[in-house]
């Protein structure tokens, strides 16, 4: 054996005593790949979760007017009649002086916001044969609509 050969290889033909070392991490292709698979899966799911995110606004906002429309039916139960259009679903939360009988508070906090930061919207007389309304005009907030714009009435 040559000297340079027995320096190559360890004694007995093993393998060399200091093989070539491969950094550790990952090559530019596996990285690519990755990314290339987050964005497909981005791009599927993430119009679904965005479409989930509208329905269940819409879903806590028909809540929140069934949870009125009871508490609406309490205040006239104790008050014999609704509040009227002026007093508003304030009247749930304070005493309006028109209501000797009140027997509230007869929602726990305050009045909310619908889930797109508006106000409700109270009619008493309601329309449609109904003897209150109370309405969020969806996430456009204008009367009407179709779809996620849609109004939600009591």
């Amino acid at each position: 054996m040559s000297q340079s050969r027995a320096s190559a290889v360890g004694p007995a033909g093993d393998p060399p005593l200091n093989p070539p070392r491969r950094s550790p991490g990952f090559t530019l292709l596996e990285l690519l790949v990755v990314m290339a698979i987050i964005g497909l899966l981005a791009a599927y799911v993430g119009p679904k979760y965005f479409s989930q995110l509208g329905q269940s606004e819409h879903k806590v906002a028909r809540a929140q007017v069934e949870a009125f429309a009871k508490a609406l039916d309490t205040y006239r139960l104790d008050n014999g009649h609704y509040p009227s259009s002026a007093q508003g679903l304030a009247a749930l939360v304070s005493r309006p002086a028109a209501a000797p009988r009140w027997n509230g508070p007869y929602l726990g906090k305050a009045v909310p916001l619908d889930p797109w930061g508006r106000p409700y919207h109270y009619r008493q007389p309601g329309t449609q044969g109904r003897e209150v309304d109370v309405v969020s005009y969806g996430n456009d907030g204008r009367p009407g609509g179709s779809g996620l714009g849609a109004d939600i009435v009591n």
